[in-house]
């Protein structure tokens, strides 16, 4: 009875020995440049607002915070930068711009899921065409391609296209 199970158990070893081992896990996917992502943002809104733009004045208190938000950006301090911008959000939480700002730092943190909902509202709220348009598109191609959805991303490139309106011929 030893010798059967004896030589059963180097059979099984044997067995295993000879399996072929799967392929390999597929490499680490690098991890996102996000300083990259939120240039190529700002970028995408260059040159698109050629009219003049009436917004309302902001009060001094959301300047302020802009301020502060921007200096802490420049450090790399973005949990400092996403604070700053939702004190101002909160004195102006319909304000277009204040919300794609916000998106803007929340991809510098790689919260591709909040940029990408600050963006849709905060294009929802503002222009459908120019520099806002582009950077709230923009922010969605950035954050699902973080997120691997390539189908969602390239239906923000067309929506993105959509921002630059061509000029009138006049003659």
């Amino acid at each position: 009875m030893k010798l059967y199970r004896l030589s059963s158990i180097l059979i099984a070893l044997n067995l295993a020995a000879c399996a072929h081992p799967g392929p390999p896990p597929p490499p680490p996917k690098p991890p996102v440049d996000t300083a990259a992502a939120v240039r190529a943002i700002r970028a995408a809104g260059d040159g698109l607002d050629s009219a003049v733009q009436v917004q309302p004045l902001r009060e001094a208190a959301i300047e302020g915070f802009l301020k502060s938000a921007r200096a802490a950006e420049s450090r790399q301090d973005y949990a400092s930068a996403a604070q700053d911008a939702d004190d101002a959000l909160k004195l102006a939480p319909d304000a277009p711009e204040l919300l794609q700002y916000k998106a803007e730092i929340e991809i510098a943190r790689a919260q591709w899921n909040e940029a990408e909902q600050l963006a849709l509202k905060s294009h929802a709220l503002g222009p459908r065409s120019g520099s806002l348009c582009a950077r709230n598109w923009q922010t969605v191609v950035e954050a699902r391609t973080a997120l691997d959805d390539a189908v969602t991303a390239d239906s923000a490139r067309q929506r993105l296209k959509e921002c630059r309106i061509k000029p009138v011929l006049r003659m």
